[in-house]
């Protein structure tokens, strides 16, 4: 794997860019599509066990440092408004909100939002795997159908 596939796939798991931003420089950068939905699928599904594992035992030890403890509370109550879906739906929830590309959704809040309403591991893990599988599918159509637009009318 060359350096700048790996930097695309570091940045498909850093939070709030995820596929979002990766996918876009891939494909500019004129990786094919089956190269570019792979790389930023592997990327942004990387950090999803180990946030869904460890993020709460990590939040309630930030939780002893005064604005660490304000910070995480925030993220806290700022991922269960948004993920109100997963509370109400569950595993559908969780799917539609790592599945549809929206800012502040995806791998990263959905798997922390798993894990704050204790869903079981063995079925939100799957889950938050297909939703990436979809919220790629849905970027590469929508880029990949804009760049032919682009360059029909460009």
């Amino acid at each position: 794997m060359n350096t700048e596939l790996l930097w695309i796939m570091v940045l498909s798991a850093v939070p709030v860019l995820e596929q979002k931003a990766a996918i876009p420089l891939a494909l500019s950068l004129g990786y094919s599509d089956i190269v570019t939905y792979s790389i930023t699928l592997i990327g942004a599904i990387l950090p999803a066990p180990f946030i869904m594992l460890f993020i709460p035992k990590v939040f309630e030890f930030l939780k002893r440092f005064d604005k660490l403890g304000r910070l995480v509370k925030w993220y806290e109550k700022s991922a269960m408004k948004r993920g109100k879906n997963i509370v109400k739906y569950e595993l559908l929830g969780l799917l539609m909100f790592v599945a549809f590309p929206l800012p502040l959704t995806g791998v990263w809040t959905g798997s922390a939002v798993a894990a704050m309403l204790k869903l079981d591991f063995k079925k939100a893990f799957p889950t938050v795997i297909l939703g990436a599988m979809i919220c790629g599918l849905i970027l590469m159509l929508v880029f990949k159908g804009a760049v032919s637009l682009f360059w029909i009318h460009g």
